[in-house]
């Protein structure tokens, strides 16, 4: 219960609605509405989750719905019909996000959580009334690959997405990556460790820096400052021969800060989508309830998000400095999702949407779709096929089975420790074609 967040995908979407919208709001949930009540065949990823799963069971209305009575998970083709869900689309589509944040639904979801058996949450109607969306504006990044240059737009804190993907890919650009080509396919043994590297730096800031901005100050008073082309110089400079195991967070605008480090802790989830219209309209979006399965807790059909896990599970390290991203009233927690258009910087126009489910790997997955594409010049499928691979500021961690023994060992003999892992994206992208005469 006390991993529970107040839900805000629903008012924001009813924001983005408002603002770009062309079809009536009703229209839009009818897709959703009829899947619900007709019910959708259970996938064979769906039920291998389910079979893996250990906490769901213990919700009963969960156990009933996504198990059979004996419970085992329902069988791949099984047809799971969900006429709890169509009945709070309907009262959303015609009532607007308050069905959802007030009354009967709201009440439902507040009595979930606070009467959880073992750990129960303090979530109030008045919590979820008085939640309102956030638009901010999108944080961008010039960045040159093949002689060309491009601005990478993301998504600013509190998700750590844009300026840890943008700081990765700016630091390779002050190493001699560029000059690494794919070899058989695959990156280099000499790439991926300038790339774990890279990663380490980026992801020991995020560590420090990044929290909800309506809390905590960026460094310099700028997030720009953590993307500064002169501070991503000095950063790339700390790189050499040797892996550095973790990376220590830097100084931007000769930052002094009183704030501590957040000790590392798991990250799960996310969906993401890619659209360009007819129009050229593109969105990239990233969406999530946290861990697959969200707190375990359903409730009116669906699962509640277990989202404050993303704060730091404790306030202030052994000495009493603060972390930035620890459990405050009203606060966001900070995430990695980090959906990704790519401009021309010359003309403006959006070459390319991108993004991906995967908890902290997120950010890795979308640097590889975008080095695959602007520096190794893949057709977007090639670069989402490419092994997966990153560091949190820990271990060098490798796609299983994906890359050639000798990789490995040259990683190791470099100092990294690598962890050879099940690494399974998302991704998705699409890029602006040639056209062809």
């Amino acid at each position: 219960g006390r991993s529970v967040g107040v839900p805000g995908t629903v008012r924001m979407l009813e924001m983005a609605h408002r603002q770009h919208g062309r079809l009536p709001w009703a229209a839009l949930f009818q897709p959703a509405i009829q899947l619900a009540e007709g019910g959708f065949k259970v996938s064979a990823r769906l039920h291998t989750l389910l079979a893996n799963e250990k906490f769901l069971a213990k919700d009963p209305v969960a156990a009933a719905y996504f198990y059979d009575a004996a419970g085992k998970p329902w069988p791949v083709g099984h047809l799971l019909k969900n006429p709890e869900l169509a009945d709070v689309l309907r009262q959303i589509a015609t009532e607007g996000s308050r069905a959802l944040h007030e009354g009967p639904v709201a009440q439902a979801i507040v009595d979930k959580v606070r009467q959880h058996p073992t750990n129960p949450g303090r979530l109030s109607l008045a919590d979820l009334a008085s939640y309102q969306p956030r638009k901010r504006e999108a944080l961008c990044t010039d960045y040159r690959a093949r002689v060309q240059d491009y601005r990478l737009c993301g998504f600013p804190p509190p998700s750590s997405g844009a300026i840890a993907v943008g700081q990765i890919l700016g630091i390779l650009n002050h190493t001699n990556a560029a000059s690494l080509p794919l070899q058989d396919g695959l990156p280099s043994a000499e790439w991926l460790h300038l790339y774990t590297e890279a990663a380490r730096l980026a992801f020991a800031d995020r560590a420090l820096y990044v929290a909800d901005p309506d809390f905590v100050q960026p460094p310099g008073g700028s997030w720009m400052s953590l993307l500064d082309p002169g501070y991503l110089a000095s950063r790339a400079q700390l790189i050499g021969a040797q892996s550095m195991k973790t990376a220590q967070p830097g100084n931007p605008a000769g930052t002094r800060t009183s704030l501590a480090p957040m000790p590392d802790q798991p990250e799960y989830g996310t969906s993401h989508i890619s659209i360009v219209d007819a129009q050229g309209n593109a969105l990239a979006m990233t969406t999530t309830i946290e861990d697959a399965f969200g707190a375990r807790q359903m409730v009116k059909g669906f699962l509640l998000n277990n989202e404050l896990t993303d704060f730091s599970f404790v306030p202030a390290d052994a000495q009493g400095a603060s972390i930035a991203n620890r459990v405050q009233p009203g606060k966001r927690p900070r995430s990695s999702m980090a959906p990704t258009l790519v401009l021309d910087k010359a003309s403006g126009q959006v070459l390319m949407s991108g993004g991906s489910p995967g908890g902290a790997l997120i950010i890795h997955y979308t640097a590889k779709v975008l080095y695959g594409t602007l520096q190794w010049g893949l057709m977007p499928q090639q670069a989402i096929n490419l092994p997966n691979f990153g560091s949190l500021n820990g271990p060098s961690l490798l796609e299983e089975k994906r890359f050639p023994p000798a990789t490995v060992e040259q990683l190791r003999t470099r100092g990294a420790e690598v962890r050879e892992m099940n690494m399974t994206s998302g991704l998705q992208a699409l890029t602006r074609g040639q056209a062809h005469g």
